[in-house]
């Protein structure tokens, strides 16, 4: 190029910002010259994950010949582009096993251990509904009526004194049944909610109920087991309506022992407590009048619309006045075992072992709720006995809070109390007339061993009651699973024996006659006695699991935990 033709005048496109300026020269590229701010720099490569096939580069991936710093993330942090010490970006990537993911085997086991299984594991895990399903149609039932319907069969469980875990178990149960498997039911002690979310992109349907009335009775409580263990068995085809219809038909039907009857057992209850604890004949019918007197009067404070507080502090009145009229008009008899027997018709077992059980299961609002009612309860026994004894210390009644009850001198004698106490105990929860020779002997055998224990091995009440109840708690989760009902009818009046009624009423004895310190004692000995109740029955049904076959697991050592824990 001459000098001249460097003068001349050039165009727009020899003036392009994009030519290569003179001297320069243009890169060579064998395919496209297009370059991007995201390509990597000449001579850096990304690195391929090992075992993977895929091209596919990140914007996070290291260049090659760069490698992960070997040191701790402290050592190369400084930088604005260096990764957080909390992030790995080195790790594996995820993938499915050469042997695939173990299934989950939930079909043979009582549907109690099915439901229970997968409600505690989380939903992603679960394995998918049974193909049959309880409907016609192909659409299938609409999901608010099942909701509704899972909702008031949980009411009926959680009203008849069921614990939470339970309870949840069993709606999980129905809504299984009609093919709605993600679901997640929540029970506190007075509301129960359950929630259905179809996919993750579709809204979910939430209801709710709340249960205003509690009614002890165990026959109703069977009848709703025995629904919802038709509703899972995948061989039995019921319909959403005629689901609704048995529900009905158990809420309509009557109480299988008339009122007559009911107080005729709180009497056979507080005569037989009596003989337990050493009291004779005289006091047999003491204690029997003075607790059918007492219940007589419960129920005119109920149809009055008085709280169960004020009916428990009446209730608690005349077995205690009785013994102070005993103890006034010089009878030779046990006066406290009069006394004594008309608390064990009056003490909540029943609220003790469920609220201890859903505090062991995780449901620690639940537990609470029914703990307080249990102290609330025990508070308007101890009102009642105290303002009786009170005026019977004033009359002149010389009552010994240092007399030793039950001494195990007659040890047939007790034994034959202690089955008619249960026996007893099992009409006032209006059991199944099926189930209650099997919970009198129950009841006997707790006695006979806490009596060997005890009296014979001279090992300490707590212990030796905490080992008969664990007996009892594991004899109704037996037969709660050998007939695929509740364990509550075989455990709650079988305890009746265990019950901590002498250590209470000397307990309130010694409040009475202001000895505050032994009063107090003995109270703390009465609450350490319950909780061994409580924790016994509960150990015992946990033990029942570990031998019997698990859901998904082939040892104990796979079982999950409860529900709410930390992850243990």
């Amino acid at each position: 190029m001459t000098e001249a033709e460097d003068r001349k005048p050039q165009s727009d496109e020899a003036r392009s910002a994009f030519r290569p300026p003179v001297g320069v020269g243009a890169p060579v590229d064998d395919e496209s010259s297009t370059t991007s701010e995201f390509e990597i720099p000449q001579g850096l490569a990304v690195p391929r994950h090992a075992g993977t096939e895929s091209e596919t580069t990140s914007e996070f991936a290291l260049p090659e010949g760069l490698d992960a710093p070997s040191g701790t993330p402290a050592d190369f942090e400084g930088s604005a582009f260096s990764m957080p010490s909390t992030y790995h970006a080195w790790s594996p990537a995820t993938f499915t096993p050469a042997s695939g993911v173990p299934a989950v085997n939930l079909t043979d086991v009582p549907w109690q251990d099915r439901m229970r299984a997968m409600l505690r594991m989380p939903v992603a895990d679960r394995p998918a509904p049974e193909p049959s399903q309880k409907h016609d149609d192909e659409t299938g039932p609409a999901v608010p009526r099942v909701l509704d319907l899972t909702l008031r069969i949980g009411e009926l469980l959680l009203a008849g004194g069921e614990g939470a875990e339970d309870v949840e178990a069993a709606m999980f149960a129905v809504c299984r049944s009609y093919g709605l498997d993600r679901c997640e039911p929540n029970v506190t002690f007075t509301l129960l909610s359950i929630s259905h979310q179809p996919s993750l992109v579709d809204d979910p349907v939430t209801a709710s109920r709340t249960v205003r009335r509690r009614g002890t009775d165990y026959t109703r409580l069977a009848a709703v087991f025995h629904l919802v263990d038709d509703l899972s068995d995948p061989d039995t085809q019921i319909s959403l309506e005629e689901a609704y219809r048995r529900l009905a038909e158990i809420r309509r039907n009557r109480h299988p022992y008339p009122t007559w009857v009911l107080t005729v057992a709180s009497g056979l209850l507080a005569g037989a407590a009596s003989l337990l604890v050493g009291g004779g004949l005289t006091v047999f019918f003491a204690a029997m009048f003075g607790s059918m007197l007492g219940d007589r009067l419960a129920w005119l404070c109920a149809g009055r619309g008085l709280p169960e507080f004020y009916q428990f502090a009446v209730a608690a009145m005349p077995p205690a006045a009785m013994g102070v009229v005993l103890t006034v008009t010089h009878v030779d008899v046990k006066a406290s075992a009069v006394i004594t027997g008309g608390l064990f018709a009056l003490l909540p077992g029943r609220a003790l072992v469920a609220g201890v059980q859903d505090g062991l299961t995780g449901f620690y609002i639940t537990a609470a709720a029914r703990l307080l009612e249990v102290m609330y309860f025990f508070v308007s026994i101890v009102a009642g006995v105290l303002v009786v004894l009170y005026f019977g210390v004033q009359l002149g009644a010389e009552l010994n809070p240092d007399a030793k009850l039950g001494t195990g001198d007659e040890p047939f004698v007790q034994i034959f109390a202690s089955m008619l106490l249960s026996l007893a105990f099992a009409i006032l929860l209006q059991q199944e007339r099926s189930t209650v020779l099997a919970v009198t002997l129950n009841g006997g055998v707790a006695w006979c061993v806490y009596g060997a224990m005890h009296f014979a091995g001279g090992i300490s009440p707590v212990a030796s009651t905490a080992a008969a109840a664990g007996l009892v708690g594991l004899f109704g989760q037996l037969m709660s699973r050998y007939r695929f009902a509740s364990a509550l009818p075989y455990t709650t009046a079988a305890i009746g024996p265990l019950l901590p009624g002498s250590a209470t009423y000397f307990g309130l004895l010694g409040i009475a006659q202001s000895e505050v310190d032994s009063g107090l004692l003995s109270l703390s000995n009465a609450v350490a006695l319950a909780m061994a109740i409580a924790i016994g029955v509960n150990l015992g049904g946990e033990i029942s699991r570990l031998f019997l076959k698990v859901p998904g697991a082939a040892s104990a050592a796979g079982r999950r935990a409860a529900k709410r824990t930390r992850g243990f």
